[in-house]
């Protein structure tokens, strides 16, 4: 991980590789002209006031995840500039605000890869504002690079940036220093769970992925508990044993509890932990396998999230369940036709073996309802249809209880994670009717992705708040980066998570 410092050190002297400043789009009256944001004023004193020309001419227009590099000025200790788009402007007395921050911080520390140390002189107005180039450094910086043997690791070859200064940053201020520390722990622990996503599914199936668990569990106070085959068969849990059977890497469910003495409120959290994902029986078609390792992103989310909570010491008591299983085809594996008695004790008609996650998410489900918890949220790679709906950026959010779905919502935007609140429409229920069972785990084609949640309502304890999140888009990002996202697994939900965390530490889950 990158190491951070905060700088109260004029810019010009700062012993750095690179300066990052930002650059904001122009006036409406000058369009193409970029403004200088706050931050750079010593790197625009040094050019006479000339720097927004120098970089229009350069071509850069301050637009959203622009960088424009030149060299730094006479007299500066660091040979570089960076410029870094921030996008338009805020209103006047207003800041740019923590998320294009984030970006901004993301994009320079990523074009920064093979860098010993970079000064980012982007525009602090607050803690909150150091907070967030803190976590776009560390989260733009991440690089996976286990399974490379290019003699330097990183990008391209180049090792991630080394060490960041977070200039305008008050280092013997406490609101400063809790911001980084807050930082530094989200962001190192979603780091965790985009190594997890990443890792190939022949190093991590279900009982590696509970052993990774149960370290970092030991590490910081979580008790944990592993139900393995023997375990679930006796306790009934015929959703995971299902999903589990055709493969030889038997499934697990893991429970992570985290308490704290001074806890309020008692947030349970599902993850879909489906460590390779081939359809079962109902194989997925030619096109649709290689990036499946990805569908234990809910999981890994959970996992994260309840070890970020317990690493920023929350005073709220989160459980944490991760539904380990394989999906594979073998003789031993469900068909589509099985009926599968859940751990609630209801029955369900397999129609489709391809639609597991809801098969494992289920049992969980229903086992966090018995310790009656505040509120459930659950977190899953579910539907295709949740990406056709919303696209490969943003995650549904779904719920039966239309405040804490807002609630849920605003977490989300908070930390600038993109989510949207999706309805669960009585009508399509009645498709899950089965003449065999108790439900069949499809329903009708069109709206499959409420469909999913509909089915999933039906495995929450009587009374219990609970929200869905289908990550399907977002989990996984199969383009080139942006911002500070990576190629390949993202973390997606472990900040919103965090922050739902967070308010009910507070008290407040509506």
């Amino acid at each position: 991980m990158t190491a951070l410092s905060l700088s109260t050190a004029a810019v010009p002297g700062l012993r750095a590789d690179a300066i990052v400043i930002g650059v904001a789009k122009g006036s409406a009256s000058k369009p193409g002209a970029p403004v200088v944001a706050p931050g750079a004023e010593a790197v625009d004193q040094a050019y006479d006031g000339r720097l927004a020309g120098v970089l229009e001419t350069l071509g850069a227009s301050g637009a959203e995840g622009e960088v424009t590099k030149l060299p730094a000025p006479a007299g500066f200790k660091a040979p570089l500039v960076v410029a870094v788009g921030l996008g338009a402007q805020p209103k006047k007395n207003a800041g740019f605000g923590t998320e294009a921050l984030r970006k901004a911080a993301g994009v320079a520390a990523r074009t920064l890869a093979g860098t010993k140390k970079a000064a980012f002189a982007l525009p602090l107005k607050d803690a909150a504002d150091a907070g967030a180039v803190a976590e776009g450094v560390l989260l733009g910086a991440y690089s996976f690079d286990a399974y490379k043997d290019n003699g330097n690791g990183g990008k391209n070859g180049k090792a991630p940036l080394a060490e960041a200064a977070l200039v305008g940053g008050k280092p013997r201020d406490k609101a400063f220093k809790a911001a980084v520390e807050r930082a530094t722990a989200v962001a190192e622990e979603l780091n965790r769970a985009r190594d997890l996503v990443n890792t190939p599914p022949n190093d991590l199936n279900p009982e590696a992925f509970a052993a990774v668990a149960q370290v970092a569990a030991k590490e910081h106070g979580i008790k944990v508990q592993v139900l393995d085959e023997k375990a679930l068969a006796k306790g009934g849990y015929g959703g995971i044993l299902g999903v589990g059977a055709g493969s030889a890497s038997g499934p697990r469910l893991v429970k992570l509890s985290y308490t704290s003495s001074k806890a309020k409120k008692h947030l349970a959290l599902v993850g879909k932990g489906i460590t390779y994902d081939s359809g079962g029986i109902s194989l997925k078609p030619a096109g649709h396998n290689e990036t499946m390792k990805c569908d234990m992103s809910g999981a890994a989310a959970v996992f994260a999230a309840v070890v970020a909570a317990a690493r920023l010491g929350l005073e709220v008591n989160i459980t944490g369940w991760l539904a380990l299983a394989e999906n594979m085809p073998s003789g031993s594996a469900t068909r589509p036709g099985d009926v599968l008695r859940m751990y609630s004790g209801k029955t369900v008609e397999v129609l489709n073996t391809d639609a597991e996650g809801r098969l494992v998410l289920a049992d969980a489900l229903w086992a966090a309802s018995q310790e009656k918890p505040d509120a459930i949220v659950d977190v899953a790679t579910l539907t295709g249809a949740m990406v056709l709906a919303l696209g490969s950026r943003t995650f549904g959010v779904m719920a039966n209880d239309d405040a804490f779905r807002s609630a849920v919502h605003e977490a989300a935007e908070e930390v600038g994670e993109p989510a949207w609140p999706m309805p669960l429409p009585e009508h399509l229920r009645k498709g899950m009717d089965s003449a065999t069972a108790d439900i069949a785990n499809m329903g009708e084609r069109m709206g499959g992705g409420l469909v999913a949640g509909l089915f999933l309502r039906e495995f929450v304890g009587e009374g219990i708040t609970w929200a869905h999140l289908d990550i399907a888009g977002p989990a996984f990002n199969e383009g080139g980066p942006f911002g500070y996202t990576p190629k390949g697994g993202t973390g997606s939900a472990v900040r919103t998570l965090v922050r739902l965390a967070e308010r009910a530490a507070s008290g407040d889950l509506s």
